[in-house]
């Protein structure tokens, strides 16, 4: 089995980050020129096209979200649960699953409450709103803890005896230390 990288976990600077501002200073910057327009945009708009706007945004992120992990969302049921979340109506549109509704509610905690800390309670409620049935496929996970098994977490592509290892997280044992250095 390939091996790509060192997991960020592995380096000696891990959880301290750093970055050269310069680098990406140019591309903040137009980012957040983009965000003021689009803001002003919303906002001239009135209420509640501003909402309306929300509403279509969250649905698109919480469908491509979906799509990295090879899931594919009924848009109109991810459109419901975001109308709910967000108190607009939801007549005529379907009922979305525990999986949908979970997704949408991450994506909105972490969308509108972006300046709260990040605390170990808020990743493991997270975590079990995305896995509501205590099933990932068809392998049952541990929900709203951390990871304690002695196996690793891998995430790998290709076919049998020609793997990759994308991915390999902290092994179980250490998930809540390393947990700790990286939320203080």
């Amino acid at each position: 089995m390939k091996q790509l990288n060192k997991w960020i976990w592995q380096k000696s600077s891990w959880p301290k980050f750093s970055w050269h501002a310069e680098e990406i200073l140019t591309l903040l910057g137009n980012a957040r020129l983009q965000q003021g327009k689009l803001l002003a945009t919303i906002t001239g708009m009135g209420f509640e096209i501003s909402r309306e706007a929300s509403a279509n945004i969250m649905t698109e992120e919480a469908v491509k979200t979906a799509e990295i992990e090879g899931e594919e969302l009924n848009r109109d049921a991810v459109r419901s649960s975001v109308a709910r979340h967000l108190g607009l109506s939801t007549f005529g549109l379907p009922q979305p699953s525990r999986f949908i509704d979970g997704l949408v509610s991450v994506l909105i905690d972490c969308t509108y409450k972006y300046a709260e800390p990040l605390t170990a309670e808020r990743l493991k409620s997270w975590q079990a709103a995305l896995f509501p049935t205590g099933y990932s496929g068809l392998l049952h996970i541990q929900v709203g803890s951390w990871r304690s098994s002695e196996e690793p977490m891998q995430v790998i592509s290709g076919a049998m005896g020609q793997e990759t290892v994308h991915y390999e997280a902290v092994p179980g044992p250490s998930v809540e230390n390393e947990m700790l250095k990286f939320l203080t």
